[in-house]
């Protein structure tokens, strides 16, 4: 039964970021947002951790002290800022977080509403992800500044102007980027 339950969480998530993406774009992506967590290693362990109102990998490290699932779900989803931690150039430290395409951290920005809609159901906001994100020490910390900047950008222009007003503000940031990179291979050719 859990098993069944976690299938229709992650399947709702998924046509909740497919929907959001495509609104904005980002057709590729909202098609093949989170398919790793169809995998064995990642779908096993969700159903097995399944609750409804969080996570399971959340559970899994209650539990084991770490999420195999996911590890190997940031290993796999650039959307995920974790996947460009890299190692650092610089002396003060080890690690840092490289800095993400801006679809990616748009792909991120969808995957943050649509998650706080799936587990938060009813009592979801606009700001229901700028809060999440307010929460998280480890993002502050390591994500690439420029990327943090946009995230927090977006998140907050959701919480203050809503789905229409920021979806259509994202779409331009997507089409000036994608103009930018295509000047730039221009000059690379």
């Amino acid at each position: 039964m859990k098993a069944i339950e976690h299938l229709k969480t992650i399947t709702y998530h998924r046509h909740l970021v497919r929907q959001n993406c495509f609104r904005v774009g980002l057709y590729w992506q909202g098609l093949t947002h989170d398919l790793s967590k169809f995998s064995p290693t990642e779908f096993l362990v969700g159903a097995k951790y399944f609750q409804g109102d969080r996570s399971p990998n959340n559970a899994e490290r209650e539990d084991k002290g770490y999420s195999s699932s996911w590890l190997h779900h940031k290993g796999r989803n650039k959307h995920h800022f974790e996947y460009w931690i890299d190692y650092s150039r610089s002396k003060e430290r080890l690690l840092a977080g490289m800095k993400m395409p801006v679809r990616y951290v748009v792909e991120m920005f969808m995957d943050r509403i649509a998650a706080c809609k799936t587990y938060q159901k009813e009592e979801y906001t606009d700001a229901s992800p700028w809060e999440y994100h307010k929460k998280g020490r480890l993002v502050h910390e390591v994500m690439h500044a420029d990327s943090l900047r946009l995230l927090e950008h977006l998140l907050r222009m959701l919480a203050e102007c809503g789905e229409d007003a920021t979806f259509a503000y994202v779409k331009e940031v997507l089409k000036r980027d994608r103009r930018r990179e295509f000047r730039r291979l221009l000059r690379l050719g």
